[in-house]
């Protein structure tokens, strides 16, 4: 394990240019101080956990202290927002710190969120809030356990600088992990700008340094963007499967490697609703929880545009015709597992459809269906979970599909068949209300509710003895949260 003054930094992005970013120094954060951090995260950069207890952490990613080899830079890009695109955005509250690689050969970006005004702020002060920070945390985090592409977070720094949005909040700063934060709205910035040469150079770097197997194809640039659809397709399938709604799909928030990133308004759902809005600004429905896949394509377009100069349209078209399938093939097997099914039958996606049109019209929790799903054998698990439903003739119509389906699927035993659902369907995720306790307290200096849960969350299919509140349904006020865009 490492000191903090033991990272060996390699900053690539930074030696693109100025034309790729510019050079800006942390603002630094009045009294800061440590809210949380993830061991996990911190395994990463082989940090010694140890060391986010002591005072030069909280200063370092607090703004006060940088390493002599970081160089912190304000990316530009552009982006596609609800549709309609903005020619000029970039990193208006977030400097990527530099660029670390570990032990085992791995690039992580440090990229800190709250650091202060850049070129790119756009009349804003660059800061981000202690809500929003924990909120990016705790949903990286959470999502990494669940098994879903994302970006990490090392950590939370709190402070006492005051910070206004709706009302006075106090500033603060998540440092975030990826092996790189470049988005489809770097492409689109170089394209609709009409600089070949960088964009060409973006291509390059990303091509050389995130996807080099696709070297060996005919056509490298190709191979890579069907790699990045098919990496998108998956990651969307997964928001799909575990009920998890990103919120603000911009271009400008999609990454290049097809992870989550750039968390926002997010939520996960609480009762099944497939036309589910988190985002409280999104009066339109445009990121609705359904809408998210053909979003997921659509972006995926916007990105090819701006490939044009380096692959045919027609080549193009026959890669964004893939999203679909892919996502279809993942989507469905991951659903076919959580209700426990290990072979494939042709008609298993009328089964899952049907599934959720019950639970739309009956307001059934998407959680802990599938969780109590697998407690028992598929028979008295689905006698148990019947009063849940308000069409009764439906949802046994359902059942007895179910429970033939599950008869000739495997024949093991019921200790078998719960491990196996218990492992892909997780008892505790990261509801609206719970994150919503945890920043009530860490507001008020108590800092114990966050870790918590954050510990629980890190172990999202393990019942964890003590931690049944963490389980339950909303009551009625957590169903009904609003979060916008504002952090």
């Amino acid at each position: 394990m490492k000191a903090l003054d033991e990272l060996t930094f390699d900053n690539r992005f930074a030696r693109l240019g100025d034309a790729f970013s510019t050079h800006v120094l942390p603002e630094p954060l009045d009294e800061p101080r440590l809210v949380v951090a993830s061991d996990a995260a911190m395994a990463l950069l082989d940090l010694d956990p140890a060391v986010a207890e002591t005072p030069v952490f909280a200063e370092l990613f607090g703004g006060h202290k940088l390493w002599a080899e970081a160089q912190p830079r304000a990316m530009v890009y552009s982006g596609h927002q609800f549709g309609g695109y903005t020619p000029q955005l970039g990193d208006g509250r977030g400097l990527l710190l530099g660029e670390v690689y570990n032990q085992a050969g791995e690039h992580w970006d440090l990229h800190l969120k709250g650091a202060g005004m850049t070129p790119y702020s756009r009349m804003g002060d660059g800061r981000a809030v202690l809500r929003s920070s924990i909120r990016e945390f705790l949903a990286s985090e959470a999502l990494h356990a669940l098994g879903i592409p994302t970006s990490r977070a090392l950590c939370v720094i709190g402070s006492s600088t005051p910070v206004w949005r709706e009302k006075q909040e106090r500033g603060a700063m998540v440092l975030r992990l990826a092996p790189s934060h470049i988005r489809f709205g770097h492409f689109e910035y170089f394209y609709y700008t009409q600089k070949s040469e960088q964009l060409a150079e973006l291509a390059e770097h990303v091509l050389n340094l995130h996807y080099p197997e696709c070297r060996e194809q005919p056509e490298p640039y190709l191979a890579m963007f069907r790699e990045i659809v098919e990496r998108n397709a998956e990651m969307v399938a997964k928001w799909q499967a575990y009920g998890f709604c990103h919120g603000v799909m911009n271009t400008d928030n999609m990454s290049i490697l097809g992870i989550t990133f750039d968390f926002g308004p997010f939520a996960f759902l609480d009762d099944f609703d497939a036309h589910f809005i988190c985002n409280h600004s999104d009066h339109e429905g445009r990121y609705s929880f359904s809408n998210q896949v053909p979003i997921g394509q659509w972006n995926l377009s916007a990105l090819a545009q701006a490939l044009t100069p380096f692959i045919s349209v027609d080549a193009l078209k026959e890669a964004l015709g893939l999203y679909l399938p892919i996502y279809q093939a993942h989507y469905l097997d991951l659903m076919r597992r959580r209700l426990g099914l290990t072979t494939a039958e042709e008609d298993d996606q009328k089964l899952v459809e049907r599934l959720l049109k019950l639970m739309q019209n009956s307001g059934v929790d998407y959680t802990l269906f599938f969780r109590r799903l697998g407690d028992e054998s598929a028979a008295l698990a689905v006698a148990r979970l019947r009063d849940d439903f308000v069409d009764l003739a439906g949802f046994d119509a359902w059942a007895e599909q179910y429970k033939a389906r599950v008869a000739r699927d495997r024949d093991d035993s019921e200790t078998q068949r719960r491990e196996r659902m218990h492992a892909v369907n997780p008892l505790y995720i990261l509801r609206n209300y719970l994150a919503q306790n945890a920043i009530a307290a860490a507001e008020s200096g108590d800092y114990s509710e966050v870790r918590q849960l954050h510990e629980v969350l890190n172990k999202p299919f393990e019942e964890q003895a003590g931690m049944e509140q963490y389980a339950q349904r909303p009551p009625d006020w957590g169903k009904h949260l609003e979060i916008s865009c504002s952090s």
